[in-house]
């Protein structure tokens, strides 16, 4: 029974949040604004030869969803509505909703008689209900049992209100109180100028189900359509496209802070258009909604708030302004003067938006969604995510054409022509003076006045106090702050982590340990953040944002900052600030030693309301404030907690928050403070500690020139961690949350991380100050005895006597290498008890045993040693990672088992793909095909008995590799077809893999390359990598693969 709910009980593995979804799209559009039969017919053909990119179930009878949108077909319904006694009047004059009630009886004739109240409260005549005809008989039993009872209502315009907009905005009012007095009805449109009809349906099936759309009376100048492959397994007639104004392809990666951001907003918000109104229509956003759905809300929002529909597009989808030397001043003006108010919703998309007036058309940024179009000499446009979607006559084609990356188009049926990208953002870029406005009230941060202070400097044993306060290792000193403040990068260092899970160590790790990085695989694509830096942006803007709904000067009354990571300078001179507009203060986020952490935590909360309404529009959370007395709020857990105040009082967007904190020195820290809702980080203690580099000879460099190399290092790497989710903008990551939790109890998620995936509880806010306590009693002895302030090595990067255990260690390298060499088994079985042992207290795995019943199993019933090996396989690692040697001993032992041996995406010698002379296999059964394509050839494909595609790399996904030219030699520059002593790329992305259907494009090539080859997809373990791997299940059932391949950390 169908049934919408606004909140997704908690399941033990599925989330909605977890949801992807790649989709075909397309539309035809009558240029001059003639409706015809032929507009919808077109559109229609569209969708239905958009099979390749809809989804559908095992049995191939349910679809994942399929619809269309066009202007009301007044013809049509004039026709229809009569002998029910309906007088709709003439066009436009009356709104039509689209509703999918629940097929309970009691339920739907509740919902109805509350809509026809709410329509008549609000001023409006209510003159029907309509059963719109249906074949359920074509859909597949799935779609059948969730299908909701469909039904149309129209509504009457007031004759005092115009047509358009003005009684759109009516009906939207009616929609949003009806949405929040009924909580089991979906309204799927309701306007006077558009329709939608849609559902769970192939995409063949559109048109035989709904009676309507076969009626040659049905006609629009406008036709959106929609097919969805999505990798959620539960059906949804309401997550179908189209929405109310705009269809998607492809996911926005930053929702979670665009939504936090649009419900804060609310406080700020002001339209005349909807003066006295506004509580009617809020919240913006529904929370349970998919991203495409909460863009559509927003976007709604905006234009029924007095804005174009084209512009709300605009600055949320903006093109990438900052990098782009050959854009035109007022046009960057224009984007900079949107981008203080409004951060930019982030990800491969392609849209198509229309209002019933418009049909329009975007890529985002990076162009990772294909459209194309063309204009035919009958005044059509029709526009799909791939050519080829109807046959045209070419010699009727008039222009053949693709959208851009970050470009626009749009038709505009009222005026009957199409606008072209340049000239629609140069209208908008030239209606105010947005130049002068930026350049009267923008603060630039490089031009504050630095005040006649003196920057704090730690002495040496304080410096040392306040390092072992915070939990600093020898090691991150050595490793991480000195390689960064030395040459302005990240130290480069062996991947794969042999250490135990934070939760798991003896050693006290910082809680941003327990929080792992997200990545783009498969349904987005990660992007590569070095060759693609013209898209990218680090600016940020601090300060109370201004009223999106209204062009005034004042708007743009905010900071810019370049680099969100502050030298001690930049921080005083934001702390003097004297500027209209601005107030600054600073919050301590310390606490008395032996007191409760949350109570601290709650009394934060308390004086930040105390700050807001004292006009502080910037606070400053700072643990300078350490010493005997106080202990410092963990610096994570402090900026989340805030933030998630922030955005629950509806504060968030009035107040912005700087920390000023001694703990963060490695990029992750950084990356998890910015993520959770930090504007920007002032790292005083890292900083500091490189003038103890410089003193103690290890560094030979300018302190200054240091400080902002590492600075610079940190930004670049917290660049390259959001491109691994396909986020080019450090304002869209800020606050986006795109990070999972290992080892974190739920009441402390719950409470200070909510949204945040945390599948392993652990630690409770108790065992967070415990440990805040145990550090600052290295640092201040209680009993006031002398304190041993030497960093000590913890043994994160390095096996350390005493320090963090490692599965590979001296121990257990010599067993191994000793048996190896000399051939002895009992050794080697040493050597395996030794690792088995050990693996129980350093991994999630290790602490699980198996059950194994009381009375055994009769050995008839056990498998034998030799079946058991056949399933045995390595893990890829290619040649020039490992040795020849080693990359064929490996080939040769699985062989032997009849197991297999990965080749790794390095390709392998042709000498090895057929037994040797000596009757040696050295050939690996297991062949991957990864991003850079490296020794992939036919005679490569067809060795294979398994042919794995490598979507992300398990050490580091979404960063891709390069091997240095040096290490091209020739012998591997000839494995892999490339040129010796030059550089090998392993872009981030696949480039010919952008979404679902594209990794069945690829499944299906190999599978004709190798017809007898089982096709895998390597993805990279995390929190909902099972939607997506269900999608890659769709995309081989469609490429003819088999099997997917998971590798991760932890597990």
């Amino acid at each position: 029974m169908f049934d919408v709910k606004r909140t997704q009980p908690d399941a033990p593995l599925y989330r909605p949040e977890f949801e992807h979804d790649n989709c075909g799209i397309g539309a035809c559009v009558n240029i001059k604004g003639k409706k015809s039969r032929a507009t919808v017919e077109n559109a229609l053909k569209i969708v239905e030869n958009l099979e390749h990119r809809a989804g559908k179930d095992a049995e191939g009878k349910t679809g994942d969803g399929v619809g269309i949108l066009t202007q009301i077909p007044h013809k049509f319904f004039k026709k229809v509505t009569a002998p029910l006694g309906i007088s709709i009047g003439e066009d436009r004059e009356y709104g039509v909703g689209m509703f999918f009630f629940p097929q309970d009886e009691l339920q739907k004739n509740q919902a109805k008689k509350m809509f026809e109240i709410i329509v008549e409260k609000e001023g409006l005549e209510f003159l029907g209900w309509r059963e719109v005809p249906t074949d359920p008989s074509v859909l597949g039993h799935k779609a059948v049992e969730c299908m909701p009872h469909i039904m149309q209502a129209f509504v009457k315009k007031p004759a005092n209100v115009e047509k358009g907009i003005a009684f759109d905005r009516m009906l939207y009012i009616v929609r949003r109180v009806f949405e929040q007095s009924s909580d089991n009805t979906y309204v799927v449109s309701l306007s006077s100028r558009t329709i939608v009809y849609k559902g769970m349906f192939l995409v063949g099936q559109l048109r035989t189900f709904f009676g309507d759309l076969q009626d040659k009376d049905y006609e629009s100048a406008i036709a959106v359509v929609h097919s969805r492959f999505s990798t959620n397994t539960n059906p949804s007639w309401e997550r179908a496209h189209p929405n109310r104004f705009i269809v998607h392809n492809g996911e926005i990666n930053t929702i979670r802070g665009n939504a936090d951001k649009m419900l804060a907003r609310e406080e700020n918000m002001e339209s005349e258009h909807l003066h006295g109104l506004l509580h009617k229509v809020l919240p913006v956003v529904n929370a349970s909604g998919s991203d495409s759905a909460m863009l559509d809300n927003t976007l709604e929002f905006l234009v029924m708030s007095g804005m174009d529909l084209p512009l709300a597009v605009m600055i949320t989808i903006p093109e990438p302004w900052a990098n782009n030397k050959t854009m035109s001043q007022h046009k960057r003006d224009f984007y900079q003067y949107y981008a203080t108010m409004m951060e930019p919703w982030d990800g491969p998309a392609s849209i198509l938006f229309s209002d019933g007036d418009i049909l329009g058309a975007v890529l985002d940024r990076n162009g990772l969604r294909p459209s194309r179009y063309m204009i035919t000499d009958d005044d059509q446009l029709i526009l799909s995510s791939e050519v080829g979607v109807l046959d045209i006559d070419p010699s009727k084609i008039l222009l053949k054409e693709r959208l851009h990356p970050g470009k626009m188009l749009l038709v505009d049926t009222v005026q009957g022509r199409v606008i072209d990208d340049d000239e629609l953002k140069e209208t908008y870029a030239s209606r105010q003076p947005y130049g002068e406005w930026l350049d009267s009230n923008l603060v630039h941060l490089k031009d504050l006045k630095i005040p006649n202070e003196r920057v704090p400097e730690f002495t040496y044993e304080e410096r040392q106090r306040m390092q072992k306060a915070f939990g600093y290792a020898y090691e991150e000193l050595k490793a991480s702050i000195l390689p960064m403040a030395q040459n302005g990068t990240e130290a480069i260092a062996a991947m794969g982590v042999d250490t135990p899970i934070p939760v798991l160590s003896k050693t006290k790790h910082p809680l941003f340990h327990y929080f792992k990085q997200l990545f783009a695989q498969v349904t987005n694509p990660p992007i590569d953040a070095i060759r693609e830096e013209v898209v990218t942006s680090t600016t940020v803007y601090i300060g109370t944002d201004g009223n999106i709904l209204e062009e005034i000067p004042k708007n743009c009354n905010v900071l810019q900052v370049n680099n969100p990571i502050l030298t001690n300078t930049d921080l005083m001179k934001i702390k003097s600030m004297k500027a209209d507009g601005f107030k600054v203060e600073v919050i301590p986020i310390t606490y008395y030693k032996n007191t409760s952490l949350e109570k601290a935590i709650d009394r934060l909360f308390v004086e930040v309301d105390r700050a807001y309404r004292d006009g502080v529009n910037i606070m400053i959370l700072s643990d300078r404030g350490v010493d005997e007395n106080h202990v410092a709020i963990p610096s994570l857990l402090a900026v989340s907690a805030l933030n998630q105040h922030l955005v629950v009082t509806k504060k968030k967007t009035s107040v912005a928050l700087i920390l000023e904190s001694g703990e963060p020195r490695e990029v992750h820290h950084f990356a998890t403070l910015l993520g959770y809702g930090a504007c920007a980080i002032n790292p005083y203690l890292a900083q500091d500690s490189i003038r103890e580099l410089i003193d103690n000879h290890m560094l030979d460099k300018d302190y200054y020139a240091a400080v902002e190399d590492y600075n610079n290092a940190i930004l670049h790497g917290i660049v390259k961690i959001a491109s691994k989710m396909g986020i080019s903008t450090i304002q869209s990551y800020e606050g986006s949350q795109i990070f999972e939790a290992i080892g974190i109890d739920k009441d402390v998620i719950n409470k200070y991380f909510p949204h945040t995936v945390c599948r392993v509880g652990g630690i409770t806010i108790k065992d967070i100050e415990k440990q805040v306590d145990e550090l600052h009693s290295q640092a201040f002895d209680p009993l006031g005895l002398a304190n041993d302030l030497t960093l000590n090595s913890l043994g994160h990067h390095k096996m350390r006597s005493g320090a963090d255990e490692h599965l590979y260690n001296p121990a257990t390298i010599h067993l191994l290498q000793e048996a190896t060499r000399r051939g002895d088994y009992e050794l080697f079985k040493q050597y395996t008890a030794l690792v088995n042992d050990e693996e129980s207290v350093k991994n999630l795995r290790g602490l699980m045993d198996f059950q194994y019943p009381k009375k055994g199993v009769p050995i008839e019933e056990v498998e034998s040693v030799e079946s058991i090996v056949t399933r045995f396989k390595t893990g890829a690692m290619s040649y020039g990672s490992i040795s020849k040697e080693a990359h064929e001993t490996l080939a040769i032992a699985m062989n032997r088992l009849h197991g297999r041996s990965n080749s790794g995406e390095g390709g392998e010698d042709y000498d090895r793909l057929t037994v040797g002379p000596d009757g040696v296999n050295r050939c690996s059964a297991i062949k991957q095909v990864a991003s850079g394509r490296f020794g992939v050839t036919s005679r490569y494909l067809v060795s294979a008995d398994e042919i794995q595609i490598k979507m992300a790399q398990g050490a580091k996904p979404g960063e891709g590799g390069h091997l240095p030219g040096g290490k091209v030699y020739p012998w591997i520059a000839k494995t892999r077809h490339s040129t010796p002593g030059v550089g090998l790329i392993s872009p981030p992305p696949h480039h010919d893999i952008y979404s679902i259907e594209d990794l069945a494009e690829l499944i299906y090539d190999l599978k004709n390359a190798n017809t007898r080859a089982r096709i895998s997809v390597k993805l990279v373990s995390e929190a909902g990598v099972g939607t997506v791997a269900a999608g890659g299940a769709k995309a081989r059932r469609c490429g003819k693969g088999r099997g997917t391949g998971h590798s991760g950390f932890g597990i």
